[in-house]
């Protein structure tokens, strides 16, 4: 492994964060092609980052550790955007729930690799990432229920974890069909219709 000494006024350690977003950028360029991740090998990725496999070891155990990562990255980078949105929005239960689609469905329509990563059918084949979806869908289920929980000052119950698991489960579904195509709606309409559905279950009036 290179030695993380200071080259060109620029610090090993940050050399090689350099290269690890190159490789993490590449390997999310590969997942989320619109024609699948055909070329996810090691010598696909390297050739994408510009960098050589000794590079890619530096960062990685092999390409299952690296989807792992590119995976994570997507999910936490997510997460931040819809708590961001959350958090500057008013504090009624419409404009609370609307924030937090709009952010969802914002990032994966300026980034859809992000959203074919996490919703393509292609994908789920694939262990790592079967595996991950499985770990990120309990994420999302714990955060609404946490949001639900300290919005209207409750505490938790069956019909609080159902309603969670329903509705994460089937924005997941709407938004796999959304960008198969066969749901053929606009981002905003998208938005509003899962809105709308979101505050009836929760019995409030739009």
């Amino acid at each position: 492994m290179e030695s993380l000494r200071t080259y060109g006024g620029v610090a090993g350690t940050e050399r090689a964060a350099e290269r690890r977003a190159a490789l993490l950028g590449a390997g999310l360029e590969l997942l989320g092609s619109p024609t699948g991740p055909g070329e996810l090998t090691v010598r696909g990725v390297c050739r994408h980052a510009g960098l050589t496999a000794r590079y890619f070891y530096e960062s990685f155990a092999d390409r299952d550790a690296l989807t792992a990562a590119v995976y994570d990255g997507v999910v936490a980078d997510l997460g931040a955007e819809v708590l961001a949105a959350l958090e500057i929005a008013p504090g009624t239960a419409q404009a609370q729930t609307r924030a937090g689609l709009a952010a969802l469905i914002g990032s994966i329509t300026e980034d859809p690799r992000r959203g074919r990563l996490l919703f393509s059918r292609s994908l789920g084949a694939s262990p790592v990432v079967a595996a991950r979806r499985a770990e990120s869908t309990r994420w999302f289920v714990d955060l609404l229920t946490a949001q639900v929980r300290e919005f209207y000052g409750i505490s938790r119950t069956p019909r609080i974890d159902v309603a969670a698991e329903l509705l994460v489960g089937g924005v997941a579904q709407v938004l796999t069909s959304w960008m198969d195509g066969v749901l053929e709606v606009s981002a905003d309409e998208l938005t509003e219709h899962c809105t709308s559905l979101f505050l009836a279950l929760a019995g409030e009036r739009p």
